[in-house]
């Protein structure tokens, strides 16, 4: 028992792992709260139900992120960047009412029953892990969050684009005054961090049922993720993700009337240690 829980956490905890990526870097640049956040991700599973259906779930995995990378570079174009500066109550009032703009057109398009996306054929079968069955697809989901977590941990640190990212997150003025396109950078990783939760709705569309309100239940836990973490700290987020899922998955099972508030309980103790977050603001 404790064996297929610890999994399910270390599952659901790449998922994050994999969505909060995009939350945190869009916020390290931005410094944009992005609450459409988990919306995107939402659209991001009905768009790989449908082109799933058509073309296989493996097209879905390139066709979804590069249109939802798209439509990131446009948010950003002609939201992001007029909010960047604002206050956070218009901020909070213009990416809440994306989220719902979304939600209603994800009902208009697919309507309000629960989809469901098959996993691929090859990993549709059960893996024995130290005696227990446990879907190879699963194993895969956690393979997926590992590379995502890699692939942009060596992106940021060795790409020129990467050290470009990080020096704007801490000082934007003097970045763009060194001759660096800050908007053209912005574009980039607000495009980069969209694409990223349109991955992970597509990810997580063969295990989990697609539903409008599935856009609230993973934006609840990923804005403790990326709070915990420090926020725009992308290590932070990744570590945070796997601790909140084996919480969630181990509380579930042995603190069942504490397992909804026991993510808050951490942030709560976490915030009052280091209000900054485990991470603070670095990438």
């Amino acid at each position: 028992m404790l064996t297929i829980n610890l999994f399910n956490g270390l599952v659901y905890g790449a998922l994050l792992a994999i969505m909060c990526s995009g939350l945190a870097l869009i916020y390290g640049l931005r410094r944009v709260v992005n609450f459409a956040h988990g919306s995107l991700y939402m659209l991001g599973a009905y768009l790989g139900y449908t082109v799933a259906l058509h073309s296989g779930f493996w097209a879905a995995l390139v066709v979804v992120p590069a249109l939802m990378a798209l439509l990131g570079v446009l948010l950003d174009r002609y939201g992001f960047r007029l909010l960047q500066g604002r206050d956070p109550l218009t901020v909070v009032l213009v990416t809440f009412g994306l989220l719902l703009i979304i939600e209603d057109a994800v009902q208009t398009i697919w309507g309000k029953e629960s989809l469901s996306v098959a996993a691929p054929a090859w990993l549709g079968s059960s893996v024995d892990l130290l005696g227990t069955p446990v879907p190879a697809y699963r194993i895969g989901v956690i393979a997926m969050g590992l590379l995502v977590a890699v692939g942009l941990t060596l992106w940021m640190r060795l790409s020129r684009t990467g050290l470009f990212v990080r020096a704007a997150s801490t000082d934007p003025a003097t970045t763009a005054m060194q001759g660096v396109n800050t908007d053209a950078l912005s574009a980039t990783v607000v495009g980069l961090g969209t694409a990223l939760a349109g991955m992970a709705g597509v990810v997580a569309a063969p295990f989990l049922a697609l539903s409008p309100s599935m856009s609230s239940d993973v934006l609840i836990d990923s804005f403790v993720v990326v709070v915990i973490g420090g926020l725009g700290s992308l290590g932070g987020a990744f570590a945070t993700a796997l601790v909140l899922g084996l919480v969630q998955s181990i509380g579930a099972v042995y603190l069942p009337a504490l397992s909804a508030i026991l993510p808050f309980v951490l942030m709560i103790a976490v915030l009052l240690w280091k209000p900054s977050g485990l991470a603070g603001s670095r990438t």
